[in-house]
């Protein structure tokens, strides 16, 4: 189709970003199109998928225009959240009633058949096991930062967390990535923030505030995927599909009365293991729908401690990311390092800031769907922009990022070796 097409609803002229099906800009028609070239499949069958999209894009615009109407700090239950905690402690009772049951079994007139009927419910029990996370998983990809070599980095993360009301994190990471994270691991519940150098060295001094005030809201934000009790809602129902799943068949010949068994068998664990995995995904739809609220509080917690602008224009960083991303690469490959990277990250921005408009529309077709942990990205710079203008409560200038930037220096070579080795 050619972008110079009128709208059939209101006669403007449509648009066509990064090869998608046009749309009217205008009157948004055509925006909640299933175009599978530009988003990727949901599950790998088209009409599933094509539902499955509408489904989304209308709960998607359904949240944005609820939460545009009133205060994001209202953390009033909803009927997901109530769910999934629900469900999430039946799941976590079923499992520990498993261990339980087990160890009795086990000890129970030692030396009879049982006991080991005891032993697989307890490696049942231990396989079902709610995950924690490890930090060394963390540090095998990145690397941790101390106070003691990143002193100005430490101080403004302590005033951008005082700023949003969270927490500290326990552990500050920087990795090659150009992405940020946070996590919550171990028994400790230890807090860890990752920030990928590829990510914050091409950001201005109060984006970057935004940034730490995002990731250090999603400790305080109340996303439900994020609580201990409410992470078996993630993984328990998967686990028991992946149990219930046959193995391959190896060929296996015999009578044919076993042969008939032992296909009604694999037809049975087949079709129970689907209903699992149903309910599985059923119950992480519901939770993202939590998951995404959540993540518009951490954006407007970002926006009390940056300002609104900043974290407007950190949010239209991320619609760029291909071509930042690019850009940065090809730098890293020439052997330049973090300024560079900065430069070249600042003239792309520049040279596609005349579409970020058509950018922000599009990401609420591409982004839009029920596995999402976040809202597409224009619709949450969107939100802010429908918002009241907030000023920043931590100002950052650019000599105080110099000095970050100086303590991250062996960081950020690091990384652009990473990058250039990745690069080829």
């Amino acid at each position: 189709m050619s972008n110079a097409e009128s709208c059939p609803k209101c006669a403007a002229v449509t648009i066509s970003k990064r090869s998608a099906v046009p749309w009217c800009p205008a009157c948004e028609w055509n925006l909640d199109l299933f175009d599978p070239e530009s988003r990727g499949p949901e599950l790998g069958w088209r009409w599933v998928d094509r539902r499955l999209f509408r489904t989304a894009y209308w709960l998607t615009r359904r949240q944005f225009a609820e939460l545009k109407g009133k205060p994001l700090a209202d953390r009033a239950p909803s009927a997901a959240r109530i769910a999934t905690v629900a469900v999430s402690a039946l799941l976590l009772g079923a499992v520990g009633t498993l261990l339980v049951t087990g160890v009795w079994l086990l000890t129970y007139d030692f030396f009879n058949l049982v006991n080991l009927i005891g032993a697989l419910l307890i490696v049942i029990a231990v396989f079902l096991r709610p995950r924690l996370g490890r930090l060394s998983r963390l540090t095998d990809h990145a690397t941790p930062l101390d106070r003691a070599t990143a002193p100005t980095l430490f101080t403004v993360v302590e005033r951008v967390a005082g700023a949003v009301g969270a927490p500290m994190p326990d552990v500050i990471l920087l990795s090659a990535e150009r992405n940020a994270f946070t996590a919550t691991v171990g028994l400790g519940r230890r807090r860890v923030i990752c920030l990928g150098a590829p990510l914050w060295s091409v950001l201005d001094p109060q984006e970057r505030i935004a940034l730490l005030g995002h990731q250090l809201g999603r400790f305080v934000n109340g996303d439900i995927r994020r609580g201990l009790v409410t992470q078996a809602a993630e993984t328990t129902l998967g686990q028991v599909s992946q149990l219930l799943r046959p193995a391959g068949s190896g060929g296996s010949s015999g009578p044919l009365l076993s042969l008939i068994a032992e296909w009604v068998v694999s037809i049975l664990s087949r079709l129970v293991a689907r209903i699992f995995l149903l309910l599985h995904l059923m119950l992480l739809w519901i939770s993202l729908r939590d998951s995404q609220r959540a993540e518009y509080l951490a954006d407007e917690l970002a926006a009390r401690a940056a300002g609104s602008a900043a974290m407007i224009r950190l949010l239209d960083q991320f619609l760029l990311n291909d071509a930042i991303d690019t850009v940065v690469r090809r730098e890293a490959r020439a052997g330049n390092g973090a300024a560079a990277w900065r430069t070249a990250a600042h003239d792309a921005r520049a040279n596609l800031a005349a579409d970020m408009t058509a950018y922000r529309q599009l990401s609420r077709r591409t982004e839009a769907s029920l596995f999402a942990t976040h809202p597409p990205l224009g619709m949450r710079a969107d939100l802010i922009e429908a918002r009241a203008a907030q000023p920043a409560a931590v100002v950052s200038i650019e000599p105080e990022q110099a000095r970050i930037d100086e303590e991250l220096a062996a960081h950020y070579e690091r990384a652009r070796r990473e990058l250039a080795v990745a690069a080829w």
